[in-house]
């Protein structure tokens, strides 16, 4: 089942939340999506082998496959790409991945298969054609990889921001949106955990903070859009989103020399 988050009649981005249940073998719940513009399909993240049969069946109720132009991968994480050499063979479509991804993403391919068919994006990002829409790639790196992309839809105003605002929850809650600060304050929770181990450094969240700041401001970020979990909708909870990863201390702040011992030999009989 796919969640529409915008939909004017020729461009539509819709939200595939369900396709792998959650309790198997421990896996992570992951959103992937996709973007139709006209006669064109980019879908964003599709994720691993597991999802890849439930996703083009639930896509082909809204795009044929074969017409997809882009996968855009925000970076290389098997939950993000794995599935990436049956996407190859089943479609003409091309990988957007960052440029330090480039050369290791055909390691999920058969040899031969990724030839001619990725683009290498620089760490500044870059604006891609879709039908009659564009697509940014937006530069956010390390947060959590080292070469790291979100994707910015001007027509939906929705930035998806692969792992960043990304929650661990359950699949009944993601298809509801945070639409209040007061939610959104009940909601960190299920965040912080995450960000606090798998983002680099405040530092690194405060330089993308104030990169999207003003895009908010001026209302052309409407939505976060992250690959775990639920969405955020509104000025006010993209605001206190902002104010709250700003602040946060995570990744190399939270380390220091007691985490970096050898391990103590076992004690044997």
């Amino acid at each position: 089942m796919a969640i529409t988050l915008f939909d004017d009649g020729e461009h539509r981005c819709l939200m595939f939340a369900d396709l792998v249940d959650d309790d198997l073998d421990h896996t992570v719940q992951a959103n992937q999506y996709l973007i139709v513009s006209g006669r064109q399909g980019a879908v964003i993240d599709p994720a691993g082998n597991m999802t890849y049969n439930a996703l083009i069946m639930a896509m082909a109720q809204y795009f044929p496959a074969r017409h997809l132009k882009y996968i855009f991968a925000s970076h290389a994480d098997p939950d993000i790409v794995a599935s990436l050499n049956k996407w190859l063979v089943t479609t003409e479509a091309k990988l957007v991945v960052s440029k330090l991804w480039a050369r290791f993403v055909p390691h999920f391919c058969s040899v031969g298969n990724t030839s001619g068919r990725i683009i290498p994006v620089p760490d500044e990002g870059g604006w891609f054609h879709l039908g009659s829409a564009c697509i940014a790639a937006v530069p956010a790196h390390f947060l959590h990889a080292e070469g790291n992309f979100q994707f910015f839809d001007p027509r939906s105003h929705i930035l998806f921001t692969g792992d960043l605002g990304a929650s661990i929850t359950d699949h009944e809650s993601v298809a509801e949106p945070i639409t209040t600060v007061s939610e959104f304050s009940r909601h960190i929770a299920l965040m912080e955990g995450f960000h606090r181990r798998y983002m680099v450094a405040n530092k690194i969240c405060r330089l993308w903070a104030h990169m999207v700041r003003p895009s908010v401001a001026a209302g052309e970020i409407r939505m976060f859009v992250p690959q775990h979990g639920r969405f955020m909708v509104g000025r006010e909870v993209l605001n206190a989103f902002l104010d709250w990863i700003e602040s946060l201390s995570c990744g190399t702040d939270r380390f220091d020399v007691g985490n970096y011992r050898m391990p103590e030999l076992p004690v044997t009989a």
